[in-house]
């Protein structure tokens, strides 16, 4: 993939698919690197699908047979001296603490680092997809940090306002333009 805000979308969505109600998205950004989370707490793996999970042609899908996105992931850290790593909790074994996460890490400097790229969008296309899941997002850069959670939307919104409305979509995308300080 040309970003990986498109590995974030794409996993994002294996949670979902997992039946996630919180997906939480974590980068934790340098001057040299980048490391990203994505945590969920959907129905997790078994220890053989996890073990065969990065192999592209393992999939839980049934529109195709491939599954590429955690492969290019793990290909993408790797190029750059990085690594990615899978750790899950089967609902079944674990009823309490169930979920999967995964974390890649990244070398900036590196020639073969794939830029982060639109990652405003791909929040809000998470939420405007799957409005009933909610998202935690935090960005910690060197000179500030960009947060949000979507259970303190809920809280302010209530009910009567879904997550998807064009005025919250619209307000979310800015919220998250000013606190990476786009348009200033």
């Amino acid at each position: 993939m040309k970003e990986l805000s498109l590995n974030i979308l794409d996993i994002a969505q294996n949670s979902i698919h997992a039946e996630a109600t919180l997906v939480e998205i974590l980068l934790y950004e340098t001057e040299e690197s980048l490391k990203l989370s994505i945590i969920d707490d959907g129905r997790g793996m078994s220890e053989e699908f996890l073990q065969r999970v990065t192999d592209p042609f393992s999939t839980t899908r049934t529109t195709r047979k491939v599954g590429m996105g955690l492969p290019l992931l793990k290909l993408a850290a790797e190029q750059t001296g990085g690594y990615m790593e899978i750790t899950s909790k089967e609902r079944a074994l674990w009823p309490d603490d169930h979920g999967t996460c995964v974390t890649a890490f990244f070398y900036k400097n590196h020639l073969d680092f794939t830029p982060l790229g639109d990652v405003i969008s791909t929040v809000v296309s998470l939420v405007q997809g799957s409005p009933d899941v909610d998202f935690r997002f935090v960005h910690e850069l060197p000179d500030r940090t960009v947060e949000l959670d979507t259970r303190e939307l809920r809280e302010v919104l209530g009910d009567d306002i879904p997550l998807s409305s064009p005025e919250i979509l619209v307000w979310i995308r800015s919220s998250l333009m000013e606190q990476y300080g786009e348009g200033e």
